[in-house]
C-alpha cells in the first residue's frame, strides 16, 4: 500500500513538474548576408521578455540546432534578423516538419531578407524583402486592435523612426495588423496598403512577423517590445495573459485565431 502511494504521489510530481514547465523558444540569428548591430541586444531583449512572462529563451546562431529531435522541446522559433541562405535541405525539412506539427514562427525585420530560394519560408513568413529607403520617421496604421495582442497597446496612429522595408510577394492569407503610410516617409512602393506586420495559420502552425526593429532604440521601446511579445504569445499557441514590459503592464485576452 505504501509503495503504492510513493508512486501516486510520484506520479503526481512528475505530471506537476511537467505542467509547470513554460513554454521554450528558439531564438536564431544566423546570418549569411547584410549583419544587424541590433543582433546582441535584441537577443537580451527577448530573453528578459521571456524572464518577465513565462516563457524560456534559447538562442542560437549554429543551423544544426534545426533537427526533429532538438526542435520539439520549442513551441516557436524566432527569426531575429536573419539574411541569405542559413539553413540547408535538412534543416529546412525539419522546421518545415515543426511547423507542420503545430510549431510556432516569429520573425522580425531582416527574417524577411532570408532564403530566396526557398519558397515554403517565403510563404511562412508572408512577404520577401526588396529593399528599403533611408532610415527616417514615418506613421504606422493600426489595422486591427483586438484579434492581436501585438497592437493591442499601441496607438491608433505610430510615428516612429525605423528602417522601412519594401516587399515582393506578399501573401493574400496575411491578417494585416500594421500599415505605414507612404505619404508620412520617402521611399515606399507597395502603395495605399503597405503591410508591415501581420500573422496568419500556416501549413498547421502559427507565423507572425513585424518589419521593425533595425534600430538599436526598439529594443528599449517599451511599445516596440510589447508588440513583439504579443506576437510571440501568438506563435507559441498562448491565448491570454499578463503581458508585462517594463512601462507597459495589461492584461489581455486574444480570441480564438
Amino acid at each position: 500500500m505504501k509503495q503504492l502511494l510513493s508512486c501516486l504521489l510520484l506520479c503526481c510530481m512528475l505530471h506537476l513538474a511537467v505542467v509547470a514547465a513554460p513554454p521554450k523558444v528558439l531564438v536564431f540569428s544566423k546570418t549569411k548576408g547584410f549583419r544587424h548591430d541590433a543582433i546582441p541586444v535584441g537577443k537580451l531583449a527577448l530573453i528578459k521578455l521571456g524572464a518577465e512572462n513565462n516563457f524560456a529563451v534559447d538562442t542560437t546562431e549554429d543551423a544544426s540546432a534545426f533537427t526533429d529531435q532538438n526542435l520539439k522541446q520549442y513551441k516557436a522559433v524566432i527569426f531575429l534578423h536573419t539574411t541569405g541562405d542559413v539553413l540547408d535541405s535538412a534543416q529546412q525539412l525539419a522546421f518545415q516538419r515543426f511547423i507542420e506539427h503545430g510549431g510556432g514562427y516569429v520573425g522580425i525585420h531582416a527574417a524577411t531578407d532570408t532564403e530566396y530560394d526557398w519558397p515554403w519560408y517565403g510563404k511562412l513568413a508572408g512577404a520577401y524583402f526588396v529593399n528599403h529607403p533611408a532610415q527616417q520617421e514615418a506613421i504606422l496604421h493600426v489595422e486591427d486592435h483586438h484579434r492581436s495582442q501585438a497592437t493591442q497597446a499601441l496607438p491608433d496612429e505610430w510615428k516612429r523612426k525605423d528602417e522601412w522595408y519594401n516587399f515582393r510577394d506578399i501573401q493574400p492569407d496575411l491578417h494585416v495588423l500594421l500599415t505605414i503610410d507612404e505619404k508620412s516617409y520617402t521611399g515606399g512602393s507597395n502603395g495605399a496598403v503597405h503591410p508591415m506586420a501581420w500573422y496568419h495559420d500556416y501549413d498547421g502552425g502559427r507565423a507572425f512577423y513585424t518589419e521593425l526593429g533595425h534600430t538599436l532604440s526598439s529594443y528599449t521601446d517599451p511599445l516596440y517590445l510589447g508588440h513583439v511579445l504579443g506576437g510571440i504569445n501568438y506563435a507559441i499557441g498562448r491565448k491570454k495573459g499578463a503581458m508585462q514590459v517594463a512601462g507597459v503592464s495589461a492584461h489581455q485576452v486574444m480570441p480564438q485565431q
